[in-house]
C-alpha cells in the first residue's frame, strides 16, 4: 500500500517544487493537488464537508502548472490531480496538457477527476449542474480516444471533433490512470467501472460495504475487479484506519497536508508547519510498504 499526499497549494503556501522535493526525500510515494479554477463569491452551494468554505479554495494554484514545476525537480513520486474539474476544461486542450505533462514527467501523473459540487462554479463555466455527470463521461471517452488512437474522432451531445491528429501520447499506456472522484452510489459507480481506472473516494468511511459494492458493478459489466484500483483521498495518519485499508486492499492512501480541517490552527501552510507533518507520515511509509 502506497502513502502519498495533498495539499491545498496557493500563492500562500510552501512553493510546489520544495514541497515536491521533500515528499520524493522522504519515501512518500505521491503528490497530489486539488484544483477550483475560482469561488464565486455567491454561496449558493453548501460546502460538502459542511461549515465555510476556507479561504484556501479562493487561492488555489492551477494543480496542471504547479504539478509540471514539481515533475522538474523530482524523478520518482507521483503527481496527481486530486480531483480536476474535467468539465470545466475543453478536452482536447484538456488532453494536450495532460499527455505534455506525462510525457516530460516520464509517465509520472496520476489523472484524479472529479464532476464538481460548487454548482455556481460551474454555472460560470457554461455547465448545467444536471449534466455534470454525461458531460464529463463524455470528455472523458474523448480524451483517452486522443491519448490511444494516432487519428481520433469523437462525435457526442457536448463533445464533438473531426478526424485528428494530436502529440505527444502519454508515456503510460494506454493513458495515465483515471481515478474517479465521487461518493458511492449506483450512478457513479456505473460511470466508474465504464470508464476509469480506479475510484478516489474522500476518507474511508464505510470502505468496506462501498468496495463490496463496487465490485458488484464491475462484475456485472463483465469488468474484473482487481482491474480497479482503491485509492483513499485526505486520509488521516490513523494506525486503525490505515490497517484497515492495507486489509481491504486499498493501493493508494493520500495523506492530507495543512491546511485542511485537521490543522485548523493553521492558514497558508509555510516550511515550519509542513514539514514536521512530512517527518510523520514518512515514518508510517515502512510500516505498510508492501
Amino acid at each position: 500500500m502506497r502513502l502519498g499526499v495533498m495539499v491545498l497549494a496557493s500563492d500562500q503556501t510552501m512553493p510546489p517544487t520544495e514541497l515536491a522535493e521533500a515528499v520524493e526525500s522522504r519515501g512518500l510515494s505521491s503528490l497530489f493537488l486539488p484544483e477550483h479554477t475560482h469561488i464565486p463569491a455567491c454561496r449558493r452551494t453548501p460546502y460538502p464537508g459542511g461549515g465555510p468554505l476556507n479561504e484556501e479554495f479562493h487561492r488555489l494554484l492551477d494543480p496542471l502548472v504547479a504539478l509540471t514545476m514539481a515533475a522538474a525537480v523530482t524523478s520518482t513520486i507521483e503527481l496527481g490531480t486530486g480531483v480536476l474539474l474535467i468539465n470545466q476544461h475543453d478536452p482536447i486542450a484538456l488532453a494536450k496538457q495532460i499527455a505534455t505533462l506525462d510525457h516530460l514527467s516520464n509517465g509520472r501523473f496520476v489523472f484524479g477527476a472529479g464532476y464538481g459540487w460548487n454548482e455556481e462554479e460551474m454555472e460560470n463555466h457554461g455547465v448545467r449542474p444536471k449534466d455534470r455527470r454525461k458531460m464529463a463521461r463524455e470528455k472523458l471517452l474523448a480524451m483517452q480516444a486522443l491519448w490511444t488512437q494516432d487519428e481520433a474522432s469523437f462525435d457526442g451531445e457536448f463533445v464533438s471533433f473531426s478526424s485528428s491528429w494530436t502529440w505527444p501520447k502519454p508515456v503510460r499506456k494506454p493513458h495515465p490512470p483515471i481515478l474517479l472522484g465521487g461518493a458511492a452510489g449506483p450512478k457513479f459507480f456505473a460511470h466508474l467501472v465504464e470508464y476509469a481506472d480506479g475510484w478516489l473516494p474522500i476518507g474511508g468511511s464505510n470502505l468496506r460495504a462501498d468496495v463490496k459494492e463496487l465490485h458488484r458493478h464491475a462484475e456485472s459489466v463483465g469488468r474484473p475487479p482487481q482491474s480497479l484500483s482503491i485509492n483513499v483521498f485526505g486520509a488521516r495518519p490513523n494506525l486503525g484506519s490505515l490497517g484497515l485499508y492495507r486489509e481491504l486492499g486499498v493501493d493508494r492512501v493520500v495523506l492530507a497536508l495543512p491546511p485542511v480541517e485537521r490543522f485548523s490552527d493553521v492558514r497558508g501552510a509555510t516550511r515550519d508547519e509542513i514539514l514536521p507533518v512530512l517527518d510523520e507520515y514518512a515514518g508510517l511509509v515502512e510500516k505498510f510498504r508492501d
